[in-house]
């Protein structure tokens, strides 16, 4: 777990900014669930053959002797509040995003931290493929608002409740003579959760593994075709993707597509983002009524951390002015000034130092575009300097129209820099 300070914090208030714009252009609106749910809610959603659920929740007994579980993931925390709150009775698609902290006790990596935050969103109320594909196509849209490129979606389908056991039953039957060659993890996953094998990042397993059966070998008629659909609407968009018919997610929970987007700023573990659709979760949480979705969660660290990689100077933040004065009355003017242009949505600071030289390090080091230098001189001829930080050209202002003036000035140097 960790810290994040100024001036990094800028670049995750940039990223969620971005991503809260994606979000509304697709009329997706916010939930905020709750830190803590009853563990039974991840056991049985999520699954409980899972590394997540095994191995990774913190989890601990309340004094009334109720188990508790910091979520892990809020895909089941978003379906339990849409159960609860009967939200299938609104009219429509209910598309729902959440920005927040989640945890897992998970082995150090690069890009990982046992308290992370994501970036998510559920859209429930229907099983079309074009309802896969516009997913897939905000997400696109998202991590370009938020400043990464060079990204490449991975596209599979791990079947339905009618084909998948079949296929899960033929995948460990294979595995009874090739698991004792596996990794530890696939060893154990050979016998409680076969399909999860198919998704192992040990270098050593891969030959086996690309050796199993594949899943789209297996599909019924109906994923099948949905499977097709979601490809060509995703032609239609012009999203590339690349099928991979190994990656299976790690929730029990998914249904049909699954995908991942991934970014080599991140190494080995470079998966930004991942998700799927879910059409039986709500069912399996004891809802009487289908409440077929899809979703996906982004990791934010990962996020954040692969578009400062792309650009050293994302999210940085500016300063559009650093004021100057020299002297209590020209703090008095500065003061009232910097008032009325952050009224006006400028970032400005007053600087208290009572120096000129130290004033304009500060300004520089602070990164102000411009700086404004208020002396007593300048005031008694009823004018102020403003000093540009990046040319070193300095211009006369007439005191008693400096507000406008600057606004347009300043204002303008931000969409230069835009």
């Amino acid at each position: 777990m960790r810290d994040i300070l100024p001036p990094a914090s800028a670049a995750w208030n940039h990223v969620e900014a971005a991503a809260r714009r994606v979000f509304s252009a697709y009329n997706y609106q916010e939930i905020r669930t709750p830190l803590l749910e009853e563990t039974a809610l991840f056991a049985r959603s999520v699954g409980e053959d899972t590394d997540i659920v095994g191995k990774e929740m913190y989890t601990f007994t309340d004094r009334d002797g109720a188990s508790l579980t910091l979520r892990p993931e809020n895909t089941a925390s978003v379906i339990r509040a849409y159960l609860e709150h009967n939200l299938g009775q609104r009219p429509g698609l209910q598309k729902l995003y959440y920005i927040g902290p989640m945890f897992r006790r998970e082995r150090p990596q690069k890009g990982r931290y046992r308290q992370f935050f994501q970036i998510g969103a559920e859209a429930i109320g229907t099983d079309s493929p074009a309802l896969d594909a516009e997913v897939i196509e905000m997400v696109v849209e998202l991590l370009r608002a938020a400043g990464l490129d060079g990204f490449h979606v991975l596209l599979n389908s791990v079947g339905d409740t009618n084909c998948r056991p079949a296929f899960v039953a033929l995948l460990a039957e294979r595995l009874k003579s090739v698991a004792p060659s596996l990794c530890g993890d696939c060893q154990r996953r050979a016998v409680t959760n076969p399909l999860r094998v198919l998704d192992c990042k040990v270098p050593g397993d891969q030959e086996i593994i690309n050796s199993l059966p594949s899943i789209l070998d297996h599909l019924c008629a109906h994923c099948q075709a949905h499977f097709e659909s979601v490809k060509r609407f995703l032609g239609d968009r012009e999203i590339p993707f690349e099928v991979r018919p190994r990656m299976v997610r790690g929730l029990d929970y998914y249904t049909r597509t699954t995908f991942e987007i991934t970014h080599g700023a991140l190494g080995a573990q470079n998966s930004v983002l991942g998700g799927g659709r879910y059409d039986g979760l709500a069912e399996s949480l004891g809802s009487r009524t289908a409440a077929p979705g899809i979703g996906f969660s982004i990791g934010e660290d990962r996020l954040v951390m692969s578009a400062e990689e792309s650009n050293p100077s994302f999210g940085a933040p500016v300063l559009d002015l650093y004021i100057a004065p020299l002297g209590e009355e020209a703090l008095r003017h500065g003061a009232k000034l910097a008032r009325q242009l952050r009224a006006a949505g400028l970032s400005v600071e007053v600087g208290f130092e009572n120096r000129l030289k130290r004033s304009l390090e500060l300004a520089n080091k602070l990164a102000a575009r411009y700086c404004l230098l208020l002396g007593a001189d300048e005031l008694a001829r009823g004018e102020v300097t403003l000093k540009n930080m990046r040319t070193g050209e300095q211009r006369s202002i007439v005191a008693a129209n400096a507000t406008a003036s600057l606004a347009e000035t300043l204002r303008g140097a931000r969409t230069e820099s835009d």
